[in-house]
């Protein structure tokens, strides 16, 4: 009688095994990179609105600028914010003595990031506080 001769072994070897799982490894490193990059990246524009936040409602404590000017600085919520402004001329406010002044006012928000340090400014314009009266202009 003759031997049954059995069919080759079906399967992977050892070297196809050990080449997939470093495919396999290489990918999911790959992955986690580009989803902590995402993280990154998240956070930073969460900063950064924050700071954004920040530098509006410093503006809107105001709705008028002293004659004086406003310069002012402080930090809150570890980033550092300071307030400037100086008059903003324009033909009418020169001709019209009775129309309000207008001070361009500037705010600068500053903070410390992975990627060092970053800061923001924000511009606009408010009108110079009318003088109460018996004060002189």
């Amino acid at each position: 009688m003759r031997a049954a001769i059995r069919p080759a072994a079906r399967g992977f070897s050892l070297l196809e095994l050990l080449v997939a799982l470093s495919i396999m490894a290489m990918s999911l490193g790959l992955l986690y990179q580009a989803s902590t990059g995402a993280l990154r990246g998240v956070g930073d524009l969460d900063q950064e609105e924050r700071a954004n936040v920040l530098a509006q409602s410093i503006i809107e404590a105001r709705d008028a600028v002293p004659a004086a000017g406003w310069n002012e600085s402080g930090s809150s919520a570890g980033m550092a914010w300071r307030v400037s402004s100086a008059p903003y001329e324009t033909d009418v406010s020169r001709s019209t003595p009775a129309v309000a002044r207008l001070h361009e006012v500037r705010v600068l928000v500053a903070w410390d990031s992975r990627r060092g340090q970053r800061q923001i400014e924000l511009h606009t314009l408010l009108p110079q506080q009318r003088p109460q009266p018996g004060e002189r202009q």
